[in-house]
């Protein structure tokens, strides 16, 4: 899947796998992390996965949540399977960027850092997410969605909603 993250329970061995794939090395946290959170498939690393990797990559979990609470990519919390991350910089703001946001919760019918009660989507807002000249932007998963309407705004929702894969990548602008 490219955009979402669909529900499922990670399970021991599959954590296990994924720190073997990168031969267990410390230096490889972040990529181990984003690869436990992908999996999770609830968008988040769970506590139990975070005491895991530091016992096996022999790194204190200070550490491990440090590097979970200071990169705006993680969360220590259950996202949905979308998470729409609405771009805060400067330029997005001088280009309806608010304006955006009110477009977003009223099609989604939750306020930003909220999860829809299906858990279908997130709305965060986000740093810069480098597609200034197609400002206001989005980013859902990887992927950018810019130049953004109102009915643009709806559709990108409904698709969310409908785990539409197809019509998500026909709007994406990467």
């Amino acid at each position: 899947m490219i955009y979402s993250n669909k529900m499922r329970e990670l399970t021991k061995e599959q954590v296990l796998t994924i720190m073997t794939h990168y031969e267990n090395d410390p230096q490889q946290l972040i990529a181990v992390l984003l690869d436990i959170q992908a999996a999770s498939g609830r968008n988040y690393v769970e506590r139990q996965w975070a005491e895991l990797a530091s016992t096996v990559l022999n790194v204190p979990l200070s550490i491990i949540y440090d590097v979970l609470t200071f990169y705006a990519m993680f969360s220590t919390k259950e996202r949905g399977e979308y998470v729409i991350e609405i771009c805060r910089s400067t330029p997005c703001r001088f280009t309806k960027a608010e304006e955006v946001v009110e477009w977003f919760e009223a099609a989604a019918g939750i306020k930003t850092g909220e999860t829809t009660p299906d858990g279908k989507i997130s709305l965060l807002r986000t740093s810069c997410i480098g597609a200034c000249d197609i400002g206001p932007a989005v980013k859902i998963g990887d992927h950018v969605f810019g130049s953004l309407t109102g009915e643009k705004v709806k559709t990108l929702v409904k698709y969310c909603r409908e785990g539409n894969e197809e019509g998500l990548r026909l709007l994406c602008q990467n």
